[in-house]
């Protein structure tokens, strides 16, 4: 096909996959397994600024502040990351093998473009908090502007980006600090409505309609507004180039750092954001949107403290003979994210929403994440299965032939 005939070489293969990356995809399809699963709780009434539902039993209360500290907007900045980080490599490779640099960049804003439209179908069939459209949309931008720049050039983008993302957080702190209650009432934007009309419809049909005009906002919000996704795919690219996850050892200093710092950040931020959930103070509506600001904020830093700690994590399993069943498994997950992500949809919203089984209706935050953990296990099997049988992902499948063809 025309598409594959300035290409000197195909997709990568299994020998030269790097562990880290794929230990970190792998438990981040958990992370988001957890994320995701709250806003499947239909039908629980009243006004919801959050995922979480309010009220439930006391594990119910311990199990949101846990996930809202240590998991709510701190996944995708992650996903973001490896995301670019994985743009360079694919690059990388096309290049070092012969193919021009041309070709290779068509390659990859081909891929980019694909991921937009499973993204969409995603959304459509199944889930509209799909991230694939997101990631796609912001990757076709990202590619084009800034995949052949300098390497100081990512870095002093993605410190402007830091910068404006810390000064919109800092002004909105101020802003509910310094007026009033009364001065400070703002109409909040009833999450509530978005659940109950995507998962909360028992018509099939009537909830696929709902669902698209809701992930649309949510590639604006993720990709774009909230600035944490193209911060983060800048910092994964600039990273890949260095190939501070594919030989950790060299980079090991940094990445103590950045595990320790960034996952401190993100887990203060997350707790601030938790005990305002939780009813152990009560902000001012003003100041309930300024503490998603420092959430998000804080999640960016958090993410890439984790994408750290899962480099340190594959520095210290590389010289393993073994991982064992656990651990092949969770790398098994990364390697076929594409294809295990859709599988966490697959798996959850028949069962959950209203025009399925309509489980999330019965269920509250406990039991909710108990699902999502067990959900990744049963992925987490089926990837095994898939790496013994060293046999690729479906979709993996799918969207490797329509990148690369024949």
């Amino acid at each position: 096909m025309e598409m594959t005939k300035n290409l000197a070489r195909g997709p990568v293969s299994a020998q030269e996959r790097a562990l880290a990356p794929d230990l970190a995809r792998g438990f981040m399809l958990l992370l988001i397994a957890i994320a995701n699963t709250p806003w499947y709780l239909w039908g629980q009434g009243g006004e919801r600024t959050s995922a979480h539902p309010g009220g439930g039993s006391t594990l119910d209360q311990i199990t949101q502040g846990l996930i809202v500290t240590t998991v709510d907007l701190r996944v995708y900045p992650m996903f973001a990351f490896l995301f670019g980080y994985g743009v360079v490599m694919l690059y990388q490779r096309q290049v070092a093998s012969g193919t021009s640099e041309k070709a290779a960049f068509r390659l990859l804003q081909r891929r980019n473009l694909w991921l937009v439209v499973f993204g969409f179908v995603h959304a459509l069939l199944l889930w509209f908090g799909d991230i694939l459209g997101a990631y796609g949309l912001v990757g076709l931008i990202l590619v084009w502007l800034f995949l052949r720049r300098k390497n100081g050039t990512l870095l002093v983008w993605s410190g402007i980006g830091v910068v404006l993302l810390l000064l919109l957080t800092a002004l909105t702190l101020l802003s509910a600090v310094a007026l009033s209650p009364e001065e400070g009432t703002v109409d909040t934007f009833d999450l509530y409505f978005i659940i109950d009309a995507a998962n909360g419809e028992p018509n099939y049909f009537a909830s696929a309609l709902a669902r698209i005009p809701f992930w649309l906002m949510l590639i604006a919000i993720q990709g774009f507004i909230g600035l944490a996704v193209p911060i983060a795919i800048l910092l994964g690219m600039w990273a890949a180039r260095h190939r501070i996850l594919e030989q950790p050892a060299d980079h090991l200093t940094l990445l103590r750092i950045a595990a320790i710092v960034g996952i401190a950040i993100g887990w203060s931020g997350g707790a601030v954001r938790a005990s305002a959930k939780l009813g152990m103070w009560e902000p001012s509506e003003l100041m309930d949107g300024a503490l998603e600001m420092v959430q998000l904020s804080t999640g960016l830093a958090g993410g890439i403290g984790y994408v750290a700690l899962f480099g340190l994590m594959g520095h210290w399993l590389r010289n393993r003979t073994t991982l064992g069943v656990g651990g092949t498994a969770v790398v098994a997950v990364g390697k076929r994210s594409l294809s295990c992500y859709l599988a966490q949809s697959i798996l959850c919203a028949p069962v959950l929403a209203a025009w399925g089984f309509g489980l999330g209706e019965h269920m509250h935050s406990f039991t909710m994440a108990l699902y999502a953990v067990a959900v990744w296990v049963v992925i987490g099997v089926w990837a095994f299965y898939l790496e013994k049988k060293s046999q690729r992902g479906p979709f993996e499948v799918v969207l490797r032939r329509l990148t690369y063809g024949k």
